[in-house]
């Protein structure tokens, strides 16, 4: 019997309604300015919508973007938008564009993963993705934390404007760094029209977003992203500083940002929600705890060419392991496959041997950025270790993995 509600590719016609869906399904408001920017990085032809009768209650889309890994970068679905309408719950329609869109990804064989953010961490498992990310959000007490460093003699300088002005020099600093910073992913001009874009809507009372960018002698060195978000008590100012954003390629240069961001005049915290779990700043304040760190899931992984994501990543010490992985949606996936490799590069092709790990695409997607160590998935009893062969050192990485936008 023909399914009543159909699972098809997106037709311009069906945008309004797509933003109106994922209104409601996220409890925002879509006004012309926001549907606007988010038009500038909307990919028609990636995108999936559930159509009951003409009437788009589901959808799906994903963004043509290369993500940092261990050692090397490569192309990777940024899934995103989706959402079912409330009344049409409960009638496996996110189950069916899921499965869908994870087939035409396999399909097309370029991207041996896909990356999410998961607004219901319960949710994407069930699919293949694993956390494969943690953040750092920090509420800091700035008025109660000093930077323990002292201030170098200083080599630079710092130039405050609007983002957009600062573009370029932004965009050089990002692009110094994305190649080694696991987590991040690639910025064209569109994106960075997106990332920049200040739209009223996402102000939420607080005021435009501004930019510093540090120079030294050479050049810019780094930048940080915020806005403030003004308020007042009994005590006198009580201002929050947003901070969005903040890269550097020496420490020089993050101490300057983070020493700029703390002191900003009728301030008294600075909220920062992107934090890296080895974030420098614990290290540099005399009181840690006035941080208020929290510990956050980041980026949701999920290996759809095992073999080729596998070989694509490089490895902390010498691998030679045989994994033995299941795999319920992609099929392919599943069996046992042999990885040989190390920090200069890996392959992955099938074995026929005794595996020495067994365990699930999601656990791959879990520990393949580095984040979590393959030990603590043995550990929990999610993954087995059958020998003495533990790849769980090979897996990791010298800086843990890092998210510096929500897509």
């Amino acid at each position: 019997m023909k399914e009543e509600i159909q699972i098809r590719p997106t037709v311009q016609g069906d945008v309004p309604a797509i933003f109106e869906l994922l209104g409601t399904a996220f409890h925002e408001d879509y006004p012309e300015e926001l549907r606007e920017l988010e038009s500038g990085i909307f990919e028609l032809d990636r995108s999936l919508v559930a159509d009951d009768a003409g009437r788009v209650v589901g959808h799906i889309d994903a963004f043509t973007r290369d993500l940092t890994v261990p050692g090397a970068v490569v192309p990777a679905a940024h899934v995103s938008g989706v959402g079912v309408l409330p009344t049409h719950r409960r009638r496996g329609l996110l189950s069916r564009m899921m499965r869908r869109q994870l087939a035409e990804i396999a399909e097309a064989g370029r991207e041996p993963v896909a990356v999410l953010w998961a607004s219901e961490t319960s949710i994407y498992p069930r699919y293949g993705y694993g956390p494969a990310s943690s953040r750092l959000g920090f509420t800091i007490m700035n008025r109660e934390v000093r930077l323990t460093a002292a201030p170098t003699e200083p080599a630079g300088r710092l130039r405050m404007a609007d983002p957009v002005t600062l573009l370029t020099d932004i965009t050089k600093v990002y692009e110094q760094l994305r190649p080694e910073r696991v987590g991040w992913s690639s910025r064209d001009d569109r994106w960075w029209r997106y990332v920049l874009g200040d739209p009223e809507a996402h102000r939420d009372g607080a005021t435009k977003r501004y930019a510093v960018v540090h120079d030294g002698p050479d050049g810019p060195t780094g930048y940080a992203l915020w806005r403030v978000k003004d308020g007042w008590n009994n005590h006198g100012p009580d201002g929050e500083v947003q901070v969005r954003e903040v890269a550097a390629t020496d420490p020089e240069t993050y101490q300057a940002l983070w020493r700029f961001l703390l002191s900003i005049d009728l301030s008294r915290s600075v909220t920062f929600r992107l934090g890296a779990v080895d974030e420098p700043l614990r290290f540099l304040v005399d009181e840690p705890r006035r941080l208020g760190p929290a510990l956050l899931d980041a980026l949701w992984l999920r290996l759809v060419d095992v073999p080729a994501a596998l070989a694509a990543r490089r490895y902390a010490t010498a691998v030679d392991v045989v994994l033995e992985v299941t795999d319920p949606i992609l099929e392919r996936n599943s069996g046992r496959w042999r990885l040989t490799g190390g920090p200069d590069g890996a392959v992955c092709v099938p074995a026929t041997g005794p595996a020495d790990v067994v365990c699930s695409v999601t656990d791959l997607g879990t520990v393949y950025l580095g984040g979590t160590p393959l030990s603590a998935l043995v550990a929990s009893g999610r993954a087995r270790l059958l020998t003495g062969n533990d790849p769980t050192v090979a897996f990791g990485w010298h800086r843990r993995p890092s998210s510096t936008e929500v897509f």
